[in-house]
């Protein structure tokens, strides 16, 4: 049963309660992220923090690794970076679809849908170091670099900056966003 101290987060269908001990309880549709047996050894202590995008679950462990779990299109399968997040993670946020994780170094890896700011790609130079905070959108991210600078990825709308960019520079601080 569910108790004070817990924390739950959702999916479209599936729960996640997040316990005091540190580890994950997940019910609910098996493809939404409901069942993370294939990860529940993982998930067992140390979860410092839990995430959520549509049908996917990721959580950050006390040594700086993630594990994630739920459909694969939107997250739930992030082997192909897993090794970039097997240390060093100190943020995680989501898109509707998709995740960027923001590392000790300054870098940031991405995973998920790639229309949703999944694949960072086009990109990946300017995340490979400087980053200080990582943002979402429904669809899209941004980065504010050390120099003031921001870069954005995801979807047209709000992930391409191009009409803006010389604004974007240097001198930002911070970035709030709207869904769309």
């Amino acid at each position: 049963d569910l108790k004070s101290g817990m924390k739950i987060f959702s999916t479209r269908s599936a729960f996640a309660t997040w316990k005091s001990d540190g580890s994950i309880v997940t019910w609910g549709e098996s493809g939404g992220g409901g069942d993370s047996s294939s990860v529940s050894s993982d998930l067992s202590s140390g979860v410092e923090e839990i995430y959520s995008a549509d049908l996917t679950f990721a959580a950050r462990k006390s040594d700086g690794s993630v594990v994630t779990w739920g459909h694969s299109c939107c997250g739930g399968d992030s082997s192909f970076v897993s090794s970039d997040l097997s240390s060093g993670v100190t943020d995680i946020v989501s898109t509707n679809k998709a995740f960027a994780a923001l590392k000790s170094d300054g870098s940031v890896v991405t995973w998920g849908a790639s229309t949703n700011g999944g694949d960072s790609s086009s990109v990946s130079s300017d995340l490979s170091s400087g980053v200080v905070t990582i943002y979402s959108s429904h669809v899209a991210f941004a980065a504010v670099k050390s120099d003031g600078s921001v870069v954005t990825w995801g979807d047209s709308g709000g992930g391409d900056s191009s009409s803006v960019s010389s604004d974007l520079s240097s001198g930002v601080q911070f970035i709030v966003s709207t869904d769309g």
